[in-house]
């Protein structure tokens, strides 16, 4: 089996491992730090995400190994939400843009993590062609997992 192959399967399995068990933040203080960790985990997505879209749209120089060193950070962030989103925080008052459907559709949730997984997988490997349009067409891909996931899961 191929190392991409073997990758993306060791990340859907991960995923669809991690994301079934749930639990409810036992008290406010543990549901803060539940949102912090949480939201720790898409900032850096985020920071990664931010030049990948630069590139794309040209106002970043494109560079096809900081396109892979972005992809595999995503990736590998992509393999931690399902640990991070565990925690149900939505009986508490946090600070939060995460809907209460992370916890009440956790199929759904995990379907978007693991597009994410995949898209971010196929960057990586797109990237390792050098070309760019090839590259920026899968930045638009990984793209469009985040846009679907903030649409469904984020508050405006």
């Amino acid at each position: 089996m191929k190392l991409f192959t073997k990758v993306v399967a060791a990340s859907i399995f991960t995923v669809l491992a991690t994301g079934a068990i749930a639990n409810s933040a036992s008290s406010l203080k543990h549901a803060e730090k539940a949102t912090d960790l949480r939201q720790s985990i898409f900032s850096l997505l985020g920071s990664n995400m931010g030049p990948l879209g630069g590139m794309a749209k040209g106002k970043i120089e494109f560079d096809a190994e900081k396109v892979s060193t972005h992809a595999l950070r995503i990736n590998q962030l992509s393999l931690m939400i399902a640990d991070y989103t565990r925690t149900n925080t939505s009986a508490h008052k946090v600070k939060t843009e995460a809907l209460d459907k992370i916890w009440e559709q956790p199929d759904a949730f995990s379907k978007r993590i693991d597009d994410l997984t995949k898209a971010s997988a196929n960057l990586q490997k797109v990237a390792l062609s050098g070309d760019e349009s090839l590259i920026k067409k899968a930045i638009g891909g990984v793209g469009k997992t985040c846009g679907g996931c903030h649409d469904d899961f984020k508050a405006e």
